[in-house]
C-alpha cells in the first residue's frame, strides 16, 4: 500500500512536460555554485538547449577536425567512458591495443623498425609536436657535452607554422627560425632552411599540411639538402615531420611520394588521429624512427598503478576510447577504406576550387591538389571590392557555414585569405549548397555595397597566427 502512495506522489514528475515543472521556470544559476540538485532530464535539457546555439559541426569548414565518425565509434566511445589509458595494469588490453596502433603507424610510415619502434598516443598532434620537439632538444644537448660544448643557445627551424611550435619554443627555451612567407614563396623551401642552420640547430620541422595554406612542404627535398649540408661543413641535423594532416592522407593517395622514414634523416614524425585519422577529438600520435631517437631519461616509470609502467607524456590521465576508435579504424578501414574517403574529399575540393575560379571576383591560390584536401582563395582586387572577405565569411555564417578568414603572418600580413577543409562528411551536395550561398552572397554584395569593409580586428574571424 505505502508503494501505491509513493508511486501516485511522483506520477505528476513522470507525466509532466519537460518544460512544465518549475525547474525549467526558473533561471538556473551560471557562474554560482547551485545550492539544491534537480531532475537529470531537466538538466540534461537545459544544457542541451544552450549547445543548440553553437554553430553545426558538420558546416564548419575551419576545422581540421574530424566532425563524422560511424555509430559503432559511439558505441565504443560509451563502453570506454570509464577508463584511464594511462593505466596500463589495470587495462591491459587498451594498452595492447595503443600499442599495435603504433605499430601500425610505423609500419604505415615505413619504419626501418616496424616491430621494435617507440611511440606512443597522446591528446592530439599538438603534444605529440611538443613530445618530438623536447626528444630533439635532448639529443642535440648531449652531443653538445660529448663535443664539449655549451648546451645553450639551441634553435629550431621550421616554415609557417601553427602555433604549437610557438608554444614549444617558448615553453623549452628553444629559438625558433621560422621562415617568414615572400611574395608568392608561401612555404618553407631548401635554400631557406640552409641559410638558417648553424651547430646549434636541434633539428629542421617540415610541415606535411601547412595550417595557413594546406600545401605540403617539400621534406624530400629538404632532406637532401640538409645531407649536403652534412658533406659540406659536417653539420648532421635531424628531421621531425610535423604530418598532423599529411601523415593521414599522403600514405594512402599519395604513396609515391617520400615523406616518411623512408628518408634516413627524419627521425621523428607527429600526426593527429582526429584529423584525417578519422577518429573523435582527442587523439594524436607521436612516432620515433627507432628506439636510439628517444632518449632513454626522458621516460618516466611509476609503480602506484599497480605495475611498474613506462610513460613518455604530458599528460597523465586521458580517455581510452579515443584508441579503441582509432583502432577501430584501422581494422575497419584499412588503406583501402582510408584511401576512397579521402580521394572523395579530395575530388569535392578540386570541384569547389574549380568552380570558385569561375564563378566570382577571386583568384584560387591552393585548389586541393599537393596538399591536403582544402582549398584557398583571395579577392583579385580587393581595394576595388565592395566587400571584404570578412563581410563574406560573416555572410555565409547567416547560412550557417563557418569559413574563415583571415590575413597571413609576417611578411604577408597584407595577403588576406579565405579557407576551407574537406573532410569526410562534406558531401559534393554540400560543396553545392555552399557554392549556392557564396553565389547568392555575391549577388547580395552587389545589390548592398558595403560602405566600410570590414577589417581583421573587427570581424569574427579566424586565424592560427601566434600573438608573440
Amino acid at each position: 500500500m505505502s508503494f501505491i502512495h509513493s508511486r501516485n506522489r511522483i506520477r505528476g514528475k513522470l507525466i509532466d512536460d519537460i518544460y512544465a515543472p518549475n525547474d525549467l521556470n526558473l533561471k538556473v544559476p551560471k557562474y554560482k555554485f547551485p545550492e539544491s540538485e534537480h531532475e537529470p532530464r531537466h538538466v540534461y535539457q537545459i544544457v542541451h538547449d544552450e549547445l543548440m546555439l553553437d554553430g553545426n559541426a558538420r558546416q564548419n569548414l575551419a576545422t581540421f577536425c574530424q566532425t563524422w565518425v560511424d555509430p559503432e565509434i559511439h558505441q565504443l566511445m560509451n563502453e570506454c567512458i570509464d577508463k584511464n589509458m594511462i593505466d596500463k595494469d589495470e587495462y591491459p588490453q587498451t594498452a595492447e591495443l595503443e600499442s599495435r596502433c603504433v605499430h601500425m603507424l610505423a609500419d604505415l610510415w615505413n619504419s626501418p623498425e616496424k616491430t621494435d619502434t617507440l611511440g606512443c598516443s597522446t591528446t592530439g598532434s599538438s603534444e605529440a609536436a611538443m613530445l618530438g620537439g623536447i626528444a630533439l632538444k635532448w639529443k642535440w644537448r648531449a652531443k653538445m657535452k660529448e663535443l664539449n660544448k655549451p648546451p645553450d643557445k639551441p634553435n629550431l627551424i621550421c616554415g609557417p607554422v601553427q602555433i604549437c611550435w610557438h608554444k614549444f619554443a617558448r615553453y623549452w627555451d628553444v629559438e625558433l627560425r621560422e621562415i617568414p612567407m615572400e611574395k608568392d614563396r608561401l612555404i618553407m623551401d631548401p635554400e631557406e632552411v640552409i641559410k638558417r642552420c648553424d651547430q646549434n640547430t636541434i633539428g629542421v620541422v617540415p610541415t606535411l599540411g601547412v595550417t595557413y595554406t594546406c600545401q605540403y612542404e617539400p621534406v624530400q627535398e629538404i632532406c637532401l639538402a640538409l645531407d649536403q649540408l652534412k658533406a659540406k661543413k659536417g653539420l648532421d641535423i635531424p628531421v621531425h615531420v610535423d604530418a598532423a594532416s599529411g601523415g593521414f592522407l599522403a600514405p594512402f593517395c599519395d604513396p609515391g611520394m617520400e615523406w616518411d622514414f623512408r628518408l634516413d634523416r627524419v627521425k621523428s614524425i607527429n600526426a593527429s588521429g582526429h584529423k584525417f585519422g578519422l577518429s573523435p577529438l582527442g587523439v594524436g600520435w607521436i612516432i620515433w624512427r627507432d628506439k636510439q631517437e628517444l632518449p632513454e631519461d626522458l621516460i618516466f616509470w611509476v609503480n602506484y598503478l599497480g605495475g611498474n609502467m613506462p610513460t613518455f607524456a604530458l599528460n597523465f590521465s586521458r580517455p581510452g576510447g579515443q584508441i579503441i576508435a582509432q583502432y577501430y579504424n584501422f581494422l575497419r578501414l584499412g588503406k583501402e577504406g582510408y584511401r576512397k574517403i579521402h580521394q572523395a574529399c579530395y575530388h569535392t575540393a578540386q570541384y569547389l576550387g574549380d568552380k570558385l575560379s569561375q564563378i566570382g571576383p577571386f583568384t584560387v591560390i591552393y585548389n586541393g591538389r599537393g596538399g591536403i584536401p582544402g582549398l584557398l582563395w583571395t579577392l583579385k582586387d580587393p581595394k576595388n571590392s565592395n566587400f571584404s572577405l570578412y563581410d563574406l565569411s560573416e555572410k555565409l555564417r547567416s547560412r550557417g557555414w563557418q569559413v574563415p578568414a583571415y590575413s597571413m603572418p609576417a611578411h604577408r600580413e597584407d595577403l588576406v585569405v579565405m579557407r576551407a577543409l574537406i573532410r569526410h562528411g562534406v558531401s559534393r551536395d554540400l560543396a553545392d549548397l555552399l557554392l549556392s550561398d557564396i553565389t547568392r552572397s555575391l549577388e547580395y554584395f552587389k545589390q548592398n555595397p558595403v560602405q566600410s569593409p570590414l577589417q581583421e580586428k573587427d570581424a569574427a574571424c579566424f586565424n592560427h597566427a601566434p600573438k608573440v
